[in-house]
């Protein structure tokens, strides 16, 4: 099984980790256990996923601060959310303890300061002992400093956008003052010098939003970490142009 050395040690994969985008999307609903699975039964090592909180403090698996209807995530209790099909992220943990899946949980902010989404999901990650299955990821440079605070032993990765990310100088240094153990690039940032900078301070590389062969290619070319993407038959064929020296199940 790899462990969080992939994240932060062994910088050299023989083949990038392939998580589903929020499961298998263009199959099943996004962010929900049967996508998840999904995912999980057509090879990938795993998905990524994001967490939001409910107005009574359960931390819920949802991409938008809204569900359909247009209700408002954060003003809802859990019971509330029904009909949608909006899992706890205590399910989705309890799923990867149980199939020794990899997560990349995403945490979603409505505001700059974090509230205890952070900290909570760390201790479940801690209790249900996926620390080295898990990395939390987030825009927001205060969640994950709410997350290092609450368990530095949680491997952190800093999600970089194309509106925000073409500074790579900015990047690492933000990444660097959060202790970060990755970047997590939009593809089209990721270049030979992000590479290169990332290596350079021990950080994995993981692109996200992978969706075409080519570009599969060319980052694996490049040495990416782990790819994210939507079509689990597009991050395969990774797999085809380098043989895994280790299976992660």
């Amino acid at each position: 099984m790899l462990s969080v050395v992939w994240f932060a040690e062994d910088m050299t994969p023989s083949v990038p980790l392939l998580l589903g985008h929020r499961g298998t999307p263009r199959l099943h609903h996004e962010n929900t256990l049967v996508g998840f699975e999904e995912a999980r039964r057509r090879g990938l090592d795993g998905v990524e996923l994001d967490v939001r909180r409910a107005a009574c403090g359960t931390l819920v698996v949802h991409h938008d601060a809204r569900l359909p209807d247009g209700r408002d995530i954060a003003r809802l209790s859990f019971r509330a959310l029904a009909p949608h099909p909006v899992p706890t992220l205590a399910e989705v943990g309890a799923w990867a303890a149980e199939t020794g899946v990899f997560l990349n949980i995403e945490l979603k902010y409505e505001r700059a300061r974090p509230d205890d989404r952070a900290a909570r999901t760390v201790d479940l990650v801690r209790r249900l002992g996926l620390t080295k299955r898990v990395i939390v990821s987030s825009f927001n440079p205060w969640v994950l400093a709410s997350a290092r605070a609450a368990g530095p032993e949680v491997p952190r990765g800093l999600l970089l956008e194309p509106s925000t990310g073409r500074s790579l100088r900015l990047a690492v240094f933000v990444a660097s003052r959060l202790d970060a153990h990755a970047l997590h690039p939009h593809f089209s940032l990721v270049t030979p010098d992000l590479v290169r900078a990332a290596r350079t301070r021990g950080w994995a590389v993981n692109a996200w939003t992978v969706n075409d062969a080519q570009e599969v290619a060319r980052l694996t070319a490049l040495g990416v970490d782990g790819l994210i993407g939507d079509v689990p038959e597009v991050l395969l064929t990774a797999r085809a142009r380098t043989p895994r020296a280790t299976d992660p199940r």
